[in-house]
């Protein structure tokens, strides 16, 4: 992909993609075999029922700004994103369907071209905010 023409992309303009339906826990201690990150309350669901005093194992929370910003690279491609950031909202469990929407807040010209501001949302399958954030990204003159 060569990049998203500015042309292509105006303010207000919004994207959705389902990332995942019925997470399953499975996917959840995959992520934590890929970045290492074994902490018990995303693997080992006696310790965070018991131990933790949640009702169950959860995502991890990069495992889900992971999931977010695929909204915005099938959009706009990897190599055009300048900056990404969210906010964890809420805990994703396993069984949650995640819905994110990117919306394009501005295209500004810049002295290295065009960039385009969106803003993140994912909620899950109740319309509950799990992840917040905004992102900036270049375009094609």
């Amino acid at each position: 992909m060569s990049g998203l023409s500015v042309d292509a992309v105006k303010a207000g303009e919004t994207r959705e993609s389902v990332l995942v339906d019925d997470l399953k826990r499975t996917r959840i201690v995959q992520y934590a075999g890929a970045s290492g990150d074994f902490n018990p309350l995303h693997t080992d669901e006696r310790f965070a029922v018991e131990a933790a005093g949640y009702p169950g194992v959860f995502a991890h929370g990069m495992l889900t700004m992971g999931m977010t910003g695929r909204v915005l690279t099938d959009w706009v491609g990897t190599e055009a994103l300048l900056r990404y950031g969210v906010r964890f909202k809420a805990q994703v469990w396993p069984g949650d369907t995640l819905t994110a929407t990117a919306t394009v807040e501005s295209v500004e010209d810049t002295p290295a071209g065009p960039v385009a501001h969106f803003t993140l949302r994912t909620v899950n399958q109740h319309g509950a905010e799990v992840v917040t954030g905004t992102a900036t990204a270049r375009l094609e003159p």
